[in-house]
C-alpha cells in the first residue's frame, strides 16, 4: 500500500514537472505540456483509479504552490481532472451475474467522455481570460493583432479577416486539442501498462468502438444551438459540436480499421488515412461522416469480422 502511494506521488510530481516546462519558454515546452496527463493515466490504469486521483491531486497542489491559481485552474480543468475521469471510466466494470466475466465500460463511451471533458475544460478556462464571451473574444483579437503587428509588412483587410477567423475557430480548436491529447495519452498509458503486465482490464477491440445513436441527435442539437444561441450558451454549443465531430471521426477511423482487416495493403491504407487526417485536418470531417453513418446505419455489420485464419488477435490491430 505504501509503495502504491509513493508511486502515485511520484507520478504527480512528474505530471507537475511536465506542466512546469511552460514557464521555461522552451520550444519543447508545449509537447511536454501535452504529455502531462500521461503519468496520471499510467498509475491509474496500472494500479487503481485512487492512485490516479492521488497523482493528479499531488500535481495540482505543487502547481498551485509554485505557479499560482491560473496555472492550477488550467491543470485541473485541462489535465488532472480529465485524466482521472478517463482512468476511472477505463477501470469501471460490472458483473452481469455471479461468476460471469466482467463487462468493462465501453471504449467508445470513454472517447465520448473525453469529448465532453475537452468541451468543459475550455469553458472552465474562459473566466480566467475575461468575465464574458465578448471580453474573451476581444482578448483573443488583441492577442492575434499583436502577433501580426510583430511581422513587418502585414496589415489590411486580409489580416483582419484572418484574425476574425482565428477568433472564431480558436475555442473549438482548443477543445478538440484537449480531447485528442487526453485520448492519445490514454492510449500510450494503456500500452505502457500492458507492456509492464499491470494493465487492469483486457485490451479492447478498438476497431469496434461505438457510441449510442442519441449522440447523433445531440450533435445536431449542438450545431443548431451554436448558430442560434449567443453568449456563453452559444460558445458552449460550439465547443460541444466540435468535440462530438471528433468523436465521430474516431469512430470513422475505427470503421476503416475494421473493414480493412485481412485486406492486402491494409497497413498502407491505414497509414495514408492517418497521415492525411493529421496533416490536412479536413479529412477528419469525412471520417466524422463515416462515423455518423456507422452509428446510424451499422456500416461495419456489412463486413465480416476479422481477417483470414491465423491473423493476430484484435489487440494488435491498433
Amino acid at each position: 500500500m505504501i509503495q502504491n502511494w509513493l508511486i502515485a506521488l511520484g507520478a504527480g510530481a512528474a505530471s507537475a514537472l511536465l506542466v512546469a516546462t511552460v514557464s521555461t519558454g522552451s520550444p519543447l515546452a508545449l509537447p511536454l505540456f501535452y504529455l502531462a496527463p500521461l503519468p496520471v493515466l499510467i498509475v491509474g490504469l496500472g494500479w487503481t483509479h485512487v492512485s490516479a486521483l492521488v497523482a493528479a491531486s499531488t500535481a495540482a497542489v505543487a502547481i498551485g504552490v509554485f505557479f499560482g491559481l491560473e496555472l492550477l485552474t488550467a491543470y485541473v480543468a485541462g489535465v488532472g481532472l480529465p485524466a482521472y475521469v478517463l482512468a476511472y471510466l477505463a477501470l469501471m466494470a460490472r458483473e452481469p451475474q455471479p461468476g460471469a466475466p466482467l463487462e468493462w465500460f465501453p471504449v467508445g463511451r470513454i472517447v465520448l467522455a473525453s469529448g465532453i471533458l475537452g468541451c468543459l475544460a475550455v469553458a472552465a478556462l474562459i473566466p480566467l481570460v475575461a468575465g464574458s464571451v465578448e471580453g474573451y473574444q476581444a482578448a483573443l483579437r488583441a492577442l492575434f493583432q499583436a502577433m501580426f503587428e510583430e511581422t513587418p509588412g502585414t496589415g489590411g483587410a486580409d489580416v483582419e479577416r484572418m484574425i476574425d477567423l482565428l477568433v472564431l475557430i480558436m475555442p473549438p480548436a482548443a477543445a478538440v486539442v484537449t480531447m485528442v491529447t487526453q485520448i492519445g495519452n490514454l492510449w500510450l498509458a494503456a500500452h505502457a501498462a500492458r507492456l509492464s503486465g499491470r494493465l487492469m482490464r483486457p485490451w479492447p477491440d478498438l476497431a469496434a468502438i461505438s457510441v449510442p445513436r442519441p449522440v447523433a441527435v445531440v450533435l445536431v442539437g449542438a450545431f443548431i444551438a451554436a448558430n442560434l444561441a449567443g453568449g456563453f450558451v452559444g460558445l458552449l454549443a460550439q465547443l460541444l459540436a466540435s468535440t462530438l465531430v471528433m468523436v465521430f471521426a474516431f469512430i470513422g477511423l475505427a470503421v476503416i480499421h475494421w473493414i480493412t482487416r485481412g485486406a492486402a495493403g491494409r497497413a498502407l491504407v491505414i497509414a495514408t488515412v492517418w497521415i492525411a487526417a493529421l496533416a490536412l485536418g479536413w479529412p477528419f470531417a469525412i471520417l466524422a461522416l463515416l462515423g455518423l453513418a456507422e452509428t446510424l446505419f451499422g456500416v461495419r455489420s456489412r463486413f465480416r469480422r476479422g481477417g483470414p485464419p491465423g491473423r493476430p488477435p484484435a489487440a494488435n490491430d491498433i
